[in-house]
């Protein structure tokens, strides 16, 4: 097929609020290095960190929630703001990607030409990378956000499914997130916590955790208790509501915050905490005596295994998992999306339509 020479694309310009976003039809469309392809991008949608990344949340001067940075943490954040450090400005964002690939460089197979692809949302820094210890698509390389984008040949895994572009793209950054937990803490068939639990990695996890035969109470608000207990959620809790002493093997937790010590106190002993986000507020009292007198676990969770993503492809393909887009958006009007996104009023995730 005869490719374009530019693309549209919401840029990021800087650290800070919306008017950071910048809508462009002239984007040069990205040449795929020689262990690369590009990707025609048919759906993304939108992430806590795709907002985090863009206020400067990840700064190590934050100390904040992720609610309090609506328009961005300033100057502070630019040394550190992304994952793994400085951004580089402009930034095409965009964690989720489902496409197909229209050309690849000169190391990959042309029969990959045409592949319906999910890109792995988080991968090991590559020949091309080498000074970085994590690559995040859409923070330290181009992301969804755009017509177009590149991305080694190996993070871009075929998948043959039904379901259209934006529920695909569902998946990949919540649902590798919410795995890569389940499986750094070994959850079987036991009692698991989830908390923020209606977003997308917390929704992703009461499925991923109930496919391997656990117990799921999932904290969230009344509101999306049914819509929570319609994934599989065998219990909901308000986020209030008091947590029983000793009661879970396993808390998969994406809050953080005040209330964190509780959830400690509501493993078992020998029982096992991962985290994966902190909206609620990155810095907690952690008292070392609940830790080592009962012999809890710590994991933090963000390096996945290449089998993760893998295993989440295969989940779909085999109708293990469902998507759970609540509400579509076209990329032109991202920033509307990710006004809705703040709002936490869904369950899931936002959906965001890019061509077809």
């Amino acid at each position: 097929m005869s490719l374009p020479k530019t693309m549209k694309a919401m840029v990021l310009t800087a650290h800070g609020g919306m008017d950071c976003l910048a809508w462009r039809e002239d984007m040069p469309v990205p040449q795929p290095r020689p262990d690369e392809v590009l990707v025609q991008v048919g759906a993304a949608a939108v992430n806590n960190t795709d907002i985090n990344t863009r206020i400067g949340w990840y700064s190590k001067s934050v100390e904040g929630d992720t609610a309090s940075g609506t328009d961005g943490f300033g100057a502070a954040a630019d040394a550190d703001g992304g994952w793994s450090g400085a951004l580089q400005f402009p930034r095409i964002q965009g964690a989720d990607c489902c496409g197909r690939i229209v050309a690849v460089g000169a190391e990959v197979s042309e029969a990959r030409v045409g592949e319906r692809v999910l890109i792995r949302a988080m991968h090991r820094p590559g020949p091309n990378d080498p000074d970085l210890p994590l690559i995040t698509f859409g923070s330290e390389r181009d992301g969804g956000f755009a017509e177009y984008t590149t991305i080694s040949s190996h993070d871009a895994l075929r998948i043959t499914s039904l379901l259209s572009d934006v529920e695909l793209a569902s998946f990949p950054c919540a649902f590798s997130t919410a795995e890569g937990m389940i499986q750094r803490a070994g959850l079987g068939a036991e009692r698991v916590l989830i908390t923020g639990a209606s977003g997308g990695v917390g929704s992703a996890a009461i499925q991923l955790a109930k496919r391997r035969g656990a117990h799921v109470t999932a904290v969230t608000s009344a509101s999306k208790a049914e819509a929570l207990r319609d994934l599989g959620a065998d219990e909901t809790l308000n986020r209030d509501a008091a947590l029983a002493e000793n009661s879970f093997d396993v808390v998969l937790d994406l809050v953080g915050g005040n209330s964190w010590p509780r959830l400690l106190d509501a493993l078992r002993p020998g029982g096992r905490y991962a985290v994966s986000g902190a909206i609620a507020g990155p810095i907690v009292d952690l008292d070392l005596r609940t830790l080592y007198l009962n012999d809890l676990t710590i994991f933090g969770c963000t390096q996945q295994a290449d089998s993760v993503f893998s295993d989440l492809v295969r989940y779909i393909e085999q109708g293990e998992v469902k998507p759970t887009v609540a509400m579509t958006y076209p990329l032109a009007e991202l920033k509307a999306a990710q006004e809705a996104f703040l709002k936490k009023a869904h369950v899931g995730k936002i959906g965001i339509t890019v061509s077809g």
